[in-house]
Formats: structure tokens, C-alpha cells, sequence
């Protein structure tokens, strides 16, 4: 599993093509909890990268896909991309494309339109300690065949939980929980929804 932290390279200045772009831009929208406060519909990854300039982006998986067509062989990747500023917001995308690079930045830019809020927090009977340091309350996801739960740990846990489970958790902002997975969670793409189905929960049902 690879890491990739914020691009330094020279980037083209921002656009904004859509009306809520045009407000962050401006300056109206300064906060990405307004954007979900109001149910705004996110459609430019720019967006969450100036609002979330410490967002970071990991490739969790790449597959390979061959085709046989008329004129031969053909190759395509596919690219599962998960992003996160390790504070509270988290998002997960796929990309397919020809080309390795192409594929792993269209998923990159899925993940930015797919970011959600994580509600960090202290649930632990262990702990209570009203910090921001694991989440509020026990909660589970799947995705396909995999099933993830999260429970959450006290301060000075860490998080109990296989590697690549453990730098997804990580990238959202959780850093003391137990975890329970089911199902076969060596298929990585089906792993990470299950990640996100459960950390989506935090939002939503509290």
C-alpha cells in the first residue's frame, strides 16, 4: 500500500466552474462543515483541497483488467484512492483509465467529491474523556462481502486493527479504537467501503 501526501508540484490556479465553488472562492463558504450544514452537493475537488489544505491521499489498490477486443489485447487500471486530512474528514474514490498514473488521479479526484464528515470523539466507558481522539459511539459497515466495526478505545490504545485497516482509520482522524472485521477483508476494495459505510454512521446517527 502506498502513501502519497499533498502534491508540491506546480498547480494550474482554480476556476471555480460551479456556484458553490465561485462562494469558497469568494470567501462565503469558508468551512466544510457549511457545505454539509447545508446539504450542498460537492462537484469540484478543488474545493475540499482549499478548504482541506492538509488533506492527504493514499492508494489502498490497483488492479489490473486485460480485454481481449478485435484489435487485441487491451489493458486497463483500476485504482482505489482513499483521502483524509486525519482530523475528522474522509473520503474514498475509483478511477479506471489506460495508464496507471491517469487512473490513480481520477480516483483521487473521486475521493475529494466523496469526502465525508467523521464525528470524532470519546466513547469509551474506559476513558471519558470528551477529546477528540477515537469516536462516539460502536458502529459497523459493509461492503460486498466484508463487514467492518469500530469500537470505540481509550486514550493511549491505539488503534487494534490490521495495517491496512489501521492507516484508513488513521487518515480520518481516529487514534485509539478497537475494530472487528468479517468476511474475507484481504479483498482491499470491499474493505475500505465497509470503512466508509461505518465511519459515514458517526455523522449520520449522531
Amino acid at each position: 500500500m502506498s502513501r502519497y501526501s499533498r502534491q508540491q508540484e506546480h498547480q494550474v490556479e482554480w476556476q471555480p466552474r460551479t456556484t458553490l465553488g465561485k462562494m469558497v472562492s469568494e470567501g462565503k463558504i469558508s468551512t466544510m462543515d457549511e457545505i454539509f450544514e447545508n446539504g450542498m452537493r460537492i462537484q469540484e475537488p478543488e474545493i475540499v483541497k482549499h478548504l482541506l489544505p492538509e488533506i492527504k491521499s493514499q492508494v489502498v489498490h490497483v488492479g489490473i483488467v486485460q480485454k481481449q477486443t478485435d484489435a487485441g489485447e487491451m489493458t486497463r487500471f483500476n485504482a482505489l484512492v482513499a483521502v483524509g486530512n486525519e482530523a475528522g474528514w474522509f473520503g474514498i474514490g475509483k478511477g479506471k483509465a489506460s495508464q496507471m498514473r491517469i487512473s490513480i488521479d481520477k480516483a483521487t479526484m473521486a475521493a475529494h467529491l466523496n469526502v465525508i464528515p467523521v464525528k470524532l470523539g470519546c466513547g469509551s466507558w474506559e476513558c471519558r474523556c470528551n477529546q477528540l481522539h477515537s469516536i462516539p459511539f460502536r458502529v459497523r459497515g459493509k461492503g460486498g462481502s466484508v463487514g467492518v466495526e469500530i469500537i470505540p478505545g481509550p486514550r493511549g490504545l491505539s488503534l487494534v486493527a490490521g495495517e491496512n485497516i489501521k492507516s484508513l482509520l488513521k487518515l480520518a482522524g481516529l487514534k485509539d479504537a478497537w475494530t472487528k472485521s468479517f468476511g474475507s477483508t484481504n479483498t482491499m476494495s470491499s474493505t475500505t467501503k465497509a470503512i466508509f459505510a461505518a465511519l459515514r454512521k458517526t455523522y449520520v446517527t449522531g
